[in-house]
């Protein structure tokens, strides 16, 4: 295991009913103003939002509501509502929503600790953070993690770029988060299952790494891996299983807060592989694809593309994750991308990308997607096994 440094600081409420809390969390901070950050109409029709303000306003802060966060959040949106935080004079951010309300409220807070800076300096990371305001989140959906990451993930509408692309810092880390299970209930059912597919690569990438021996570590992973494996389809057919739901949250938190790559950082600049994620973002960036299904829609192929590089990790993987007894090795892992497999589609997640886009993909729409994902060939991704331009292309062209 090498050396880390481990921060954590965020706090969690977890559990029925805790969602009426958040005057009291908010008021710790000393603030009179907070932005709420939002996304569309739902958290109003249900009552949340209102119920936030309330509990916000008898504790004597005042409060703005900014909503209109779309899924692959937009950095012109995150702009659009720094300035406006700013002229309210907001000294916290409040995100109420799933990964990429609470993204786009780190940007903010970002923003307004900054107002003399274009948050696009930080977003092309021209520029180090080096303060922002105080940030909190309410979950509603059990995804991205984000409520317990140090990171932010924005796609570039500003520039023309189109790229989909996130800055790590502590200052990104939310000072509590509000986890109430029965806030998911009412999520679609492909949301659900985006989302237990999100949580399942966000410790694949740190899994699948080329530094080793992190046996402490890979033994959280693995129980994460199973715990997903086993609840993920429960929740996504049952969704007001409290049980199920419960589990799906939690393990959303954990396998994002950095527990299941500890030991595994190196000299990359993060602890694990992330080649998934690149990927992934490409698809979202040209195709506004929900993130956790281009994802799923990809693994497959990465896998198979990647696998030889240590098979031995694959077989291990299919061994403690699925109880796969098969001796050799190469089957073994054979066996448990498989399994893999099959269990995205048991969550009605795509494993191709015929079934992602609901169309053929063409030669050009595979070269736009390596294009986009290598910056125009001027870089390559991935430490499990490090992809240039052409490997790209290559596992792009065997998920169609």
């Amino acid at each position: 295991m090498l050396k880390f440094n481990y921060y954590s600081p965020t706090e969690i409420v977890f559990g029925r009913g805790r969602k009426v809390e958040v005057g009291n969390l908010v008021k710790k901070f000393g603030v009179k103003k907070a932005a709420v950050i939002y996304g569309g109409e739902s958290a109003k029709k249900n009552g949340l939002l209102d119920m936030v303000k309330e509990k916000l306003n008898d504790e004597g802060i005042e409060v703005l509501l900014l909503g209109g966060v779309v899924p692959n959040p937009l950095l012109s949106k995150a702009k659009e509502m720094t300035g406006e935080a700013c002229v309210f004079g907001a000294e916290f951010i409040l995100a109420v929503g799933g990964g990429s309300v609470i993204d786009t409220a780190k940007f903010v807070a970002i923003g307004v600790a900054n107002p003399d800076t274009d948050i696009e300096e930080f977003f092309f990371q021209r520029k180090v953070v080096e303060k922002s305001l105080p940030i909190g989140t309410i979950l509603t959906i059990s995804a991205a993690g984000s409520e317990t990451s140090d990171s932010a993930v924005l796609t570039d509408d500003v520039t023309g770029s189109h790229i989909k692309k996130g800055i790590t810092t502590d200052y990104n880390r939310c000072k509590f988060a509000i986890m109430d299970p029965e806030l998911t209930y009412s999520l679609p059912k492909y949301q659900i299952g985006a989302g237990v597919a999100d949580i399942f690569m966000h410790t694949s990438e740190r899994y699948f790494t080329n530094i080793l021996g992190n046996h402490m570590t890979d033994e959280m992973a693995e129980g994460l891996f199973r715990c997903i494996i086993k609840f993920g389809p429960v929740g996504f057919n049952n969704p007001t299983d409290y049980e199920a739901m419960s589990e799906i949250m939690w393990c959303g938190s954990v396998s994002h807060i950095g527990l299941t790559g500890l030991g595994a950082k190196g000299d990359t600049p993060r602890d694990g592989d992330w080649s998934c994620h690149q990927l992934g973002m490409s698809i979202s960036s040209l195709f506004d694809s929900t993130h956790g299904a281009t994802l799923s829609a990809l693994w497959v192929s990465w896998a198979n593309y990647v696998k030889d590089e240590n098979i031995a990790r694959f077989a291990r993987f299919a061994r403690r994750v699925y109880g796969i007894a098969e001796i050799d090795d190469e089957k073994a892992a054979a066996a448990g991308i498989k399994k893999t497999e099959e269990f995205f589609k048991s969550v009605d997640m795509p494993t191709s990308l015929h079934e992602l886009l609901g169309s053929e993909v063409s030669d050009k729409d595979i070269e736009d997607l390596a294009l986009n994902c290598s910056y125009n060939k001027s870089r390559s991704i991935g430490c499990f096994k490090s992809l240039d331009y052409q490997d790209m292309y290559n596992i792009y062209n065997n998920a169609r």
